[in-house]
């Protein structure tokens, strides 16, 4: 499974996203939320923050994140959502194709990790320029047939 940070065996789907342009700290916390879930779950919950009624609890990056009600600290990431919810529409199509019931699919692994950083600069006062740099953000799911 070249590119991918886990190895699983037996009947498994699995999909990528390569250079989102989406918050590093936001997916990190979306894809610590999601982890050992039901696909259909996940995708009720990314549903609802795309709406803003469900807060993805945060458990890391926790500078200045207001409490929301029966969460704790959490933040409503829409950017970040329709990107893992393009992902999860992604790996139910990979199942679907290889034959698995997607009736049941659990996600044993998802991951958000740094990708390639686009250097951009402002010019400044006095021939000095100011640092632009973006992080770009690569997603990866594998899932596998579990019980609900």
């Amino acid at each position: 499974m070249k590119g991918y940070s886990m190895e699983i065996e037996g009947n498994h789907a699995k999909a990528r996203i390569r250079e989102a342009d989406i918050s590093l700290k936001d997916s990190v916390n979306i894809a610590h939320h999601l982890r050992g879930m039901p696909l259909s779950r996940a995708k009720e919950i990314i549903d609802a923050v795309i709406n803003k009624t469900y807060a993805i609890p945060y458990f890391r990056y926790l500078d200045s994140v207001s409490h929301r009600p029966g969460v704790g600290p959490g933040r409503y990431p829409v950017k970040a959502a329709k990107a893992f919810k393009q992902l999860l529409e992604n790996v139910e199509n990979n199942a679907e194709f290889k034959g698995l019931n997607t009736d049941n699919l659990v996600i044993k692994h998802i991951a958000a990790n740094k990708g390639r950083m686009i250097k951009k600069y402002t010019p400044k006062a006095y021939g000095r320029a100011g640092a632009n740099f973006k992080d770009l953000i690569n997603l990866e799911i594998i899932v596998t047939e579990g019980s609900e």
